[in-house]
Order: structure tokens, then sequence, then C-alpha cells
């Protein structure tokens, strides 16, 4: 196969695995930046070009799109999608999954648990908003933050208040989430490739820290998951349309609670916590999922158009 990925930097642990692993497995690679990308959209003629040349024949694509460049990052991918090419995340999916209220939504009306979520725009609710919640702590974060950022534990009503106070003279989109005490800051990242949970590790927040996030200081360690913790990891990656996806997750009282669904989860910290082979399981799904149809003559004039 001939596989694309979508990531602004080649030297990224996570890119550079799924660069080895696929040519290991004889497959033609290429990265691309998708803000080096740029499209002509016509009836029938759909091309898309990079540093002056057509991209053609591209079998599969791999997105590693960054929060930064959404918005570009999901156009070019859903012209690939429009041009034939196979994706186990689609654009749509990825826009889905990086709005933690609209894929909170989507996932609460599947049924899965997740800590009660409130959110209100205007200042004169607060008070009512913070009421529907319940009592502090709470956590509010903002709706498109990542890795941590723009993650706040206020302890009491007054500290909320002032955060979202803060966070609306900024006109940032949060939300605001009951406080999961018995977690003592940790988490699960159960890591999901198709219908299945191929790795999970159980992160750990550094001292005096409630993020459990490795880029905040947390370490890592193998996880073992219970049948419900895998159904539920792997109901929420198929909810939110995605083949390959980080379902993190809190262990409480009354059961795994989803805190959010990531559509370019990282691959350094679950592959050296789990010792799986996660970028091979990746590129397995694509051979699965994107090899049967690559000899369909109606898929290969698509990809021509």
């Amino acid at each position: 196969m001939k596989i694309a990925i979508l990531s602004r930097n080649t030297r990224l642990y996570s890119t550079q695995r799924l660069v080895d692993v696929a040519r290991e497995r004889g497959h033609v690679v290429r990265v691309l930046d998708p803000l080096r990308c740029y499209v002509r959209i016509a009836p029938g003629n759909m091309s898309i070009r990079y540093k002056g040349k057509a991209i053609k024949g591209i079998d599969a694509v791999i997105p590693r799109i960054g929060v930064t460049s959404t918005f570009y990052g999901t156009a070019v991918l859903r012209q690939l999608e429009m041009m034939g090419v196979y994706t186990p995340n689609p654009s749509d999916a990825v826009l889905s999954a990086r709005d933690k209220l609209r894929s909170l939504q989507i996932l609460a009306a599947k049924g899965l648990a997740m800590p009660a979520t409130v959110f209100g725009d205007n200042p004169d609710d607060t008070a009512d908003v913070l009421a529907m919640l319940g009592e502090p702590p709470h956590v509010i974060k903002l709706n498109e933050g990542s890795q941590g950022t723009g993650v706040v534990l206020a302890e009491k009503r007054s500290a909320s208040q002032s955060v979202i106070e803060a966070f609306r003279g900024l006109y940032a989109n949060f939300l605001v989430q009951e406080f999961i005490a018995e977690a003592k800051g940790t988490d699960l990242r159960c890591f999901v490739v198709g219908k299945k949970v191929v790795a999970a590790m159980q992160r750990e927040a550094s001292p005096g820290e409630f993020r459990a996030n490795i880029h905040r200081g947390a370490t890592a360690r193998a996880a073992t998951l219970s049948a419900e913790e895998r159904r539920i990891a792997v109901r929420a990656a198929s909810a939110l349309g995605l083949g390959v996806a980080g379902v993190d997750m809190l262990r409480s009282k009354r059961g795994p609670l989803i805190l959010e669904v990531n559509a370019s989860p990282g691959l350094e910290g679950i592959e050296s916590a789990s010792g799986v082979d996660v970028a091979g399981a990746i590129i397995h799904y694509l051979e699965t999922e994107a090899g049967a149809s690559l000899q369909t003559p109606a898929r290969r004039r698509s990809q021509r158009a």
C-alpha cells in the first residue's frame, strides 16, 4: 500500500514509529505536513498538491492532526476522503472527538457513563449552572484543550466562579465537571484499534498535581482492564466513528467513567508502559480495512478523479 501520514513533524515519536513499522511491512510511506497541502475543489475533479506536486495514488491516510491545526488539517483529510482514500479516523470523527462538549453529548446519548458535566454561556446563569453540578471541587476545562492544558481544579465555589469568569474574559469555551476524588489522581488510557483494546496503561499524577497527563510529569505503567472497561472503551471509540483512539477513563465508585476520547493519541507513553507494538497494530488494521477495497475498479476510478 501507499500510505500517507498527516503530521507536522516527521521527528515526532508517533510519526516515526508509524513510518518505520509501515516500511518494515513493505509499504510506501510519505509524511505530509497538512499545512503545506493545498486543494482544488470542483465537481468530478478533486485534487490535492504538496510542495508543487500532485498527490496521487494514496491508498490510506493516518491523520496525526494537532489541536492548533484542526480546522485546516481536517479539511485536507476530508479532501483525501473525497478522493477515495481510506482512513481509520474520518474528518468528521476527528472533529467530534476534538470538541469535548460535542463528544460528551454523543457518548451520553449512547448511554456511556462520565463525570457529570455542565456548561453555560451567560454570567447571570453561573450560580445555577454550578448548582446543577453540585458541591465543589469542580474541574473546569477548556473545550479544545489538550495534554492537560486549560484544566483547572477549583476546590471552592468561589474559586469555580473566578475561573469561569476568567475563561469568559478570554472568550474561551469551557465545561465544568464533577471531581472524582476516589480516582486519586490516576486514570486509564485505553488504546483502541478497530474493535479491540490493544494496549492500556494507568497514569498517576505527580505529587501535588491532579492531572494524570504524562506531559505534566505523570508516571505510567501497564494496566489490566476488566471486561467492562474494555467494552466501554471500544463502544466510546465506535460512538465517535474512530478506528484508532485513546480512550481516557476513571475508575470510580459507580464504575468506569469516560473523561475523553483522543483521535490522535500518542504512541510513546503507551508503548513504553505496556510493551505493546501499538504502531504495528495500527498498520495491521490499515492492511485489513483498506486492503480489501484497494483493487476495486470503482475505487481506483474515484482516486484518479
